[in-house]
């Protein structure tokens, strides 16, 4: 068990910061807005789920959440969310590109609409860059700021889920080395966390998982251990605090191994 003296250190890991979570009514977005004003962030909620936005925020308590209507495929929507965070806090420290969206799994290219392959890419990539530019042009005046962007084992390899999401997560980290090479100039850093899969409700109901499916379908290479939302929180609070001060252009897997091995062949393989 922590000390207090600890535990009183572990609170200003962003004490004083002011941070902007798109998707941040549910999932992985809502842990860590919980996650940064545990830490002494003020934390501005981004989200289409106006609702269940409030509702994170009401429960964090309003004197460090606030929540914004934000549909990220809408450059006016995310200018506002911005210009929320600058006129109630007077700055923003740190822009997470988090809100994201997947279509009907089709394992035949075939069978995949453009349409769907549009919209897919218009919330996970292009959201992502409307969120960096605008998060850069209050950023760049102050010579400082930590853009994170939420990616995917999707973002390394192929195979795991559909193409347009697949495409979308590659492009991320394309869009993140790329903004991270400007920016650098002014001191701002530019980095992405890729997840592997989550075992809730979406990843349940994506890979067609019922029950305890998670653990007896879904491979893991950390043998006993399943990713959960507090990791990526976890791993965005790094990335976030001034810790990682000197990490930018970097794709932070939070994958167990997962993209850096092939788990059927090899001296380790788990299929003898």
């Amino acid at each position: 068990m922590a000390s207090l003296p600890q535990l009183a250190l572990e609170a200003t890991r962003l004490q004083g910061k002011v941070a902007l979570i798109t998707g941040g009514a549910g999932g992985i977005g809502a842990c860590m807005a919980r996650l940064f004003t545990r830490h002494g962030a003020k934390v501005i909620v981004a989200d289409i789920r106006d609702e269940l936005g409030q509702a994170v925020c009401n429960d964090i308590g309003l004197e460090s959440a606030s929540y914004v209507h934000c549909d990220v495929t809408k450059e006016s929507d995310v200018e506002t969310a911005v210009k929320t965070a600058i006129s109630k806090d007077q700055k923003l420290d740190i822009m997470v590109n988090n809100a994201a969206s997947i279509d009907e799994a089709k394992p035949s290219i075939a069978d995949n609409e453009v349409s769907e392959f549009d919209r897919v890419l218009s919330v996970n990539l292009t959201g992502p860059f409307l969120g960096t530019k605008h998060a850069a042009k209050v950023m760049i005046p102050e010579r400082k700021g930590s853009i994170i962007n939420v990616g995917s084992v999707c973002s390394s390899v192929g195979g795991v889920a559909t193409h347009a999401y697949t495409s979308s997560k590659h492009g991320l980290v394309g869009l993140t080395k790329n903004v991270a090479a400007e920016l650098g100039k002014y001191g701002i850093r530019v980095n992405c966390v890729s997840p592997y899969v989550i075992p809730n409700v979406a990843a349940k109901d994506f890979f067609k998982l019922g029950g305890d499916g998670f653990s007896s379908s879904v491979y893991t290479n950390l043998e006993g251990v399943y990713l959960q939302e507090e990791d990526v929180a976890g791993a965005a609070l790094y990335l976030a605090s001034d810790e990682s001060k000197y990490v930018s252009g970097h794709n932070l897997a939070i994958d167990g191994g997962f993209t850096s091995i092939n788990p059927i062949f090899g001296l380790f393989s788990r299929s003898k």
